[in-house]
């Protein structure tokens, strides 16, 4: 019997195994992979082993320079700035709430917080404490996505892979060190899946998974994408199960239960539904917030496609790692092209397929995509990628089978051009790569120290978020620093404290890019004080840079 048309291990769900026929494997083949994943004949030692290289490397990876690469990004600076609002003054935000995101993460990255002995302060800055969240989820992670392999293959080789992908693509250990929901959402999934294809058959087990899953979407709402591969993993996990009926029913019941508690919060404060039952999007209704109203909101956004010129995917994400998005595509339409040809045999190829396509179909549907809307395509990707050169490599001489997969990962982490681990500087010579090297979170740390000694905590400043919890949680306090986010749209912010007025402001610290947000923002012209401000009025009283970013501050003259 060839290699290719070996029948595969049975497919764990719920702890019932729907088994493959008995066949008794052809001479010289006995250390070929038993159910559940182990490779027969070799124990649960080089499983282990893999494991702890998976974990240890991914700590290592993401741990080196956390606080130092990348430069702060804004929406870390908002979730910072919601989990201090939660902790400091037990609201979802210090603005009005609207619902454009499911608060289920920055409510988790709250119970981090509190419990440590500085909170905020604990590892230097807010955004480092959620960073050091962010490095214990990876590490998590890493054991889930390894193990979900693992089970979905029956291949150590396949989840090893996997892991290494994750751990030292430049496109993860960039966005996954980040403070982003999408990164708790990722932890959610996996663990779902994680629970779904546990071995032992308890009812509890659709419980938890279900429940795992809601916490997803309540953490970020498109993990809602992910269902078609979890019901069909559901479905295929209860098939002939006398347990199906309870299943059937608990799992969704327990996906549901977060969900309910948003909604529930929504209607309890009379904002689930817009007022008037108006969902215009050319005259949005007034009086309130509204949940409905916001999501049919995004549902309607639209910037035209990803695979345009100037999109994320050639601006940022295929410079980062193309290697990994271009293999993982490739590898998606294998598995799910493997896993409908045979469906008994390859129900795992199929899973993982679904999983990586059902993201993917959000990402290239049409709608507003941001730069780290990547980060659940990464270990997706990695999976199916494991899975496939698994597929490719069974039947092959050990040497081979081992010696090959280790080859290609050190080419990856040795040659400049990947960037995996050394890089080209400006000058062409060889050097680490810059999630290794450079330091530019110092830049924003400079310009908060010069905050504290040159501005009274009295004036008025136009920030961005990636320091606004720096400017309200240490003392001196400065309590009418805004971003220019909220300065423009919140009516307290906006018609009370500057009246619309550039004379109201004080001062304007800007961050890297905070002008093309603003610009970007300006459509309907509600900026156009800020920017007045800026170009007409005020004095570089503060400034630096590194590379091609920079940072200043600018004193408005009056």
């Amino acid at each position: 019997m060839s290699g290719d048309r070996r029948l595969p291990p049975s497919f764990v769900t719920f702890g019932m195994r729907v088994a493959a026929p008995t066949v008794r494997p052809p001479p010289g083949r006995g250390k070929e992979r038993g159910a559940g994943g182990r490779l027969r004949g070799l124990g649960r030692r080089p499983g282990l082993a893999a494991l702890v290289f998976a974990l240890v490397s991914g700590l290592i990876t993401h741990a080196d320079h956390l606080f130092k690469y990348p430069l702060y990004l804004t929406d870390e600076g908002i979730y910072m700035e919601r989990v201090w609002s939660l902790i400091r003054e037990t609201k979802l935000t210090p603005y009005t709430y609207d619902y454009d995101h499911a608060p289920g993460g920055w409510i988790t990255i709250a119970g981090w917080v509190l419990p440590l002995p500085r909170q905020f302060e604990t590892f230097g800055t807010s955004i480092n404490t959620g960073r050091a969240l962010m490095l214990v989820v990876h590490v998590a992670c890493v054991f889930l996505l390894f193990e979900v392999t693992r089970r979905l293959s029956g291949s150590v080789l396949a989840a090893s892979i996997a892991a290494f992908l994750f751990n030292f693509s430049p496109l993860a250990v960039y966005f996954q060190r980040q403070v982003l929901l999408d990164n708790l959402m990722v932890f959610w999934v996996l663990l779902s899946m994680f629970i779904l294809l546990h071995r032992e058959s308890h009812i509890w087990k659709a419980l938890g998974a279900g429940l795992a899953f809601g916490m997803a979407l309540i953490t970020k709402e498109n993990a809602i994408f992910f269902a078609p591969a979890f019901l069909y993993l559901l479905h295929r996990g209860i098939r002939g199960s006398t347990t199906r009926r309870f299943v059937r029913t608990l799992w969704p019941f327990a996906m549901a239960a977060p969900l309910g508690a948003y909604i529930m919060f929504s209607v309890l404060k009379s904002e689930l539904l817009p007022s008037r039952l108006s969902f215009s999007l050319s005259h949005p209704p007034t009086g309130h917030v509204s949940l409905l109203y916001t999501l049919w909101w995004q549902l309607n956004r639209n910037q035209g496609t990803l695979l345009t010129r100037g999109s994320y995917l050639y601006s940022s994400w295929l410079p980062k790692d193309s290697y990994l998005l271009l293999c993982g595509v490739a590898a998606m339409g294998t598995c799910l092209y493997l896993g409908m040809r045979d469906r008994e045999r390859n129900h795992g190829f199929l899973v993982a397929g679904l999983l990586a396509f059902g993201y993917a179909f959000y990402l290239l549907r049409g709608s507003v995509v941001l730069d780290f809307y990547v980060i659940p395509m990464v270990p997706l990707f990695a999976m199916n990628i494991g899975m496939v050169a698994d597929r490719i490599l069974r039947g092959s001489h050990r040497f081979v089978r081992v010696g090959l997969p280790v080859l290609v990962g050190l080419a990856l982490l040795l040659a400049p051009a990947t960037g995996y681990l050394f890089t080209y500087n400006d000058q062409g010579r060889r050097q680490v790569a810059d999630q290794y090297h450079l330091n530019l979170t110092v830049m924003q740390r400079e310009q908060v120290a010069w905050i504290r000694h040159h501005i009274p905590p009295g004036a008025r400043l136009i920030t961005d978020e990636d320091i606004w919890t720096e400017l309200h949680d240490v003392r001196p306090y400065y309590p009418y620093a805004h971003s220019h986010w909220n300065a423009s749209s919140d009516p307290t912010i906006r018609d009370k404290l500057f009246a619309r007025n550039w004379q109201n402001i004080d001062y304007v610290v800007m961050s890297n890019k905070m002008r093309q947000a603003i610009v970007g923002n300006n459509g309907d012209g509600r900026e156009s004080w800020i920017l007045n401000a800026i170009d007409n009025h005020s004095t570089v009283v503060w400034q630096t840079g590194q590379g091609d970013i920079r940072l200043q501050i600018y004193q408005i003259q009056k």
